[in-house]
Parts: C-alpha cells; sequence; structure tokens
C-alpha cells in the first residue's frame, strides 16, 4: 500500500490550497505573500480661490426710515405717488351693478335662488340717474323679469305632452348666462347698453 511519503516531490502540489497538505508540501514549500500595493500619495492642497468681488465695495445699507408709531405710516410712505392709476368710478354705484349682474350669472347654479334676490334688488326702486348706470340697470331689470316668467312657464309646461317644459329652461338658462355676461363686458368697458329694452342678448 502506498503511503503519503511516496510520492515523488513535485513542485505543483496545489492541495494546501484547497485544504489538503501532503507531507512534501509541508516540508519545502514557502508560502509567498504578495506584495503590499504602494500607499498612493497624498494630493496637495488647493490653494485657497481669490474672492472675485474682493476689490468691489458693498453696496450702502438703507437707512430706516422713523414713523410715528408701529401702525402710522413714515413719511416717505405717505408723501410717495400711487403708479397705479385708480379706474374710473362708474357714477350711480357700480359696485350694485356687478352685483346684480353677478346673481343673473349664478342662477343657473343656484336654480334660480340668486335670480330671485337680483329680481327683489332692482324691483320696487327708482333707477341711477346717469345714463351708463340707467342703461345697465334697465337692462337687468327686464332680463330678471323675463326670466321669471319663462321660468314659472317652463315649471307648468314640464306636466305637458312632451316635457315642453325642458326645452324652455333650457334656452331660459342659457339665454340668461349670455345676457349677463353681455352686460359685465359692457359694464367693465364703461360703455352704456345699446338697446336697453330689447329681449336679444
Amino acid at each position: 500500500m502506498a503511503e503519503p511519503g511516496d510520492l515523488p516531490p513535485t513542485d505543483d502540489h496545489d492541495d494546501d490550497l484547497i485544504g489538503f497538505a501532503t507531507p512534501a508540501s509541508l516540508q519545502g514549500r514557502l508560502r509567498v505573500e504578495p506584495e503590499p500595493e504602494p500607499e498612493p500619495e497624498p494630493e496637495p492642497e488647493p490653494e485657497p480661490e481669490q474672492d472675485l468681488f474682493e476689490d468691489e465695495p458693498l453696496p450702502p445699507e438703507p437707512t430706516p426710515v422713523e414713523a410715528g408709531s408701529v401702525f402710522a405710516p413714515s413719511r416717505e410712505f405717505s408723501t410717495r405717488r400711487r403708479r397705479r392709476d385708480e379706474g374710473a368710478a362708474i357714477p350711480g354705484g357700480g359696485l350694485g351693478l356687478y352685483a346684480v349682474y353677478a346673481l343673473i350669472l349664478f342662477a343657473v347654479p343656484t336654480m334660480g335662488v340668486s335670480a330671485a334676490i337680483g329680481l327683489f334688488a332692482v324691483t320696487g326702486r327708482p333707477g341711477p340717474e346717469d345714463d351708463l348706470s340707467a342703461s345697465h340697470f334697465i337692462y337687468q331689470r327686464r332680463t330678471l323679469w323675463a326670466a321669471a316668467v319663462a321660468a314659472v312657464a317652463g315649471v307648468i309646461l314640464l306636466a305637458a305632452p312632451f316635457a315642453l317644459g325642458v326645452p324652455i329652461l333650457f334656452g331660459l338658462a342659457i339665454w340668461m348666462v349670455l345676457r349677463g355676461a353681455r352686460g359685465v363686458w359692457t359694464l367693465k368697458s364703461g360703455r352704456e347698453i345699446a338697446d336697453p329694452r330689447g329681449w336679444w342678448i
């Protein structure tokens, strides 16, 4: 029977690399350790950058303006001229005209509730005296009264054959939105309604 030492000595024993060791590999082979890698040279420190704005002088700090109290504006603010031009005020109270137009435009989403409020707002009171506001006031009043009559007729005709009230109410909704939008556009432009007593848009 062959003994482990009976093998002829060779230099190609790799048994110790995979976990086996023969007597020949233990006797004469020296382990060669790998050479250590050279350490990397340290990078040179970057030179400090020069400030590009070093020579430029800093802008002067604004001096605070004293006010009489915390709530009072400063003298500089009070004397400053306003940059935006104030729009020409609509005679006869333009805010009320815009409010009634808003009630007309919101008549469709509110199922006529805002139109009823607008009808009460324009009924039973005299209109403005100037021509521009008077034309819009007449236009609004005729729009709301015609819408009230058409809405009552449309609701009554819902029970009629072929549901004739549906197209009447649908046409009324479109007519009111278009008249309200036209009135707002004309009022914002500062123009009178050309035919305030007319029934068309």
